[in-house]
């Protein structure tokens, strides 16, 4: 098959290089598409991931991301149809606007409630011939097709990703050193609307309270305020989940970091309005106890629960985390060796 893989955020290219790999392991020819974001084209180069379509940039507004999304519509349908893709693979609206308009089928990978992205629901999720969804989530589309796992899982399960030890020397960290990793997001999403993440003040009082224990490093969707300078993520995007699952702690606004450290098996807090309205992340708290959500107005709160953590002895803190995602692992699958089970049973029915 030509496959077209179309990416619109960094996380995108986590989820989907290993796929890539096995899809272009089985044969397939793989295309590209991405838009003018930096640090998700580097990722693609350190994959392997190219060469691409470059889309163009992003914009923040309702109406500039309608105007962008068809745009991209336009562009995509032309280079769909002059390479004959057989089918279109992303996390985003585009390929299934195309391929209601080609010959082209459409799979979509989707980790987020319907209530949490009434766009994509109504303008995404019916034009799709495929959703994968992590199966704590329920969908009012038919084309759901469920399984045990969660996005994450597909480029962190043990097996596809081993953290790399060189991180720490890359990080500038001393053997057995304790660190804890923050993330601040932007918050710029369509599905973002209205939310809010940690203040100025409730950063502050995080990094106040963690540098007491270790080294504080800190990465973020935008520049990060001058005062922070010196918590600056100090090594490459691609390695970020390696030093992530050396870290005694994970905290910050990012739904996504927080779920990655909780599958690694390392105590992860967020706080945002999001907070237990989302079914992957709860699942992940309540069922496994490996996260902690909390809304902004519940930060004192969320102070108490580090505290509690960084009083527990630093062995066996690790140790309780990582039995509880041993438990996790064997309830679950990896989920890139059954996107590629499906997405080829798919395109035998298909054919």
């Amino acid at each position: 098959m030509n496959i077209l893989i179309d990416i619109g955020h960094p996380g995108h290219v986590h989820l989907l290089h290993p796929l890539a790999e096995e899809l272009k392991g089985r044969g397939h020819r793989l295309y590209y598409s991405v838009r003018d974001i930096p640090v998700a084209k580097r990722l693609m180069e350190h994959y392997g991931m190219s060469p691409w379509v470059d889309l163009g940039g992003k914009k923040d507004s309702l109406i500039g991301k309608a105007q962008t999304v068809l745009s991209q519509d336009l562009q995509l349908l032309r280079f769909v149809r002059q390479n004959h893709i057989d089918l279109g693979l992303s996390s985003g609206l585009v390929l299934s606007h195309v391929a209601q308009v080609s010959k082209m089928r459409s799979i979509v990978f989707d980790d987020d409630d319907d209530a949490a992205e009434p766009l994509i629901t109504k303008y995404g999720h019916p034009l799709s011939d495929v959703v994968f969804t992590p199966d704590c989530i329920r969908r009012k589309t038919k084309h759901a097709v469920y399984y045990a796992g969660t996005h994450e899982l597909a480029y962190l399960h043990p097996n596809r990703f081993l953290p790399d030890p060189s991180v720490l020397q890359h990080a500038g960290l001393q053997e057995g050193e304790r660190f804890f990793v923050m993330r601040f997001v932007a918050l710029k999403g369509h599905h973002d609307v209205g939310q809010a993440g940690l203040s100025l003040e409730q950063k502050r009082a995080l990094v106040d309270l963690l540098k007491c224990h270790g080294r504080v490093i800190i990465t973020s969707e935008r520049a990060v305020e001058p005062e922070f300078e010196q918590y600056r993520l100090p090594v490459p995007p691609e390695e970020i989940h390696s030093l992530m699952a050396y870290s005694a702690m994970f905290v910050g606004d990012s739904q996504t970091m927080t779920s990655e450290a909780a599958v690694l098996g390392v105590p992860a807090l967020k706080c945002n309005t999001f907070a237990g309205r989302l079914s992957v992340p709860n699942m992940l708290e309540q069922k496994y106890g490996l996260c902690y959500a909390y809304t902004p107005d519940k930060f004192d709160d969320m102070l108490v629960q580090i505290r509690s953590l960084l009083d527990m002895d630093p062995t066996v803190l690790h140790d309780e985390w990582q039995k509880k995602r041993q438990r996790m692992l064997q309830e679950m699958i990896d989920p890139t060796g059954f996107f590629v089970t499906r997405i080829e049973q798919f395109a035998k029915e298909s054919s």
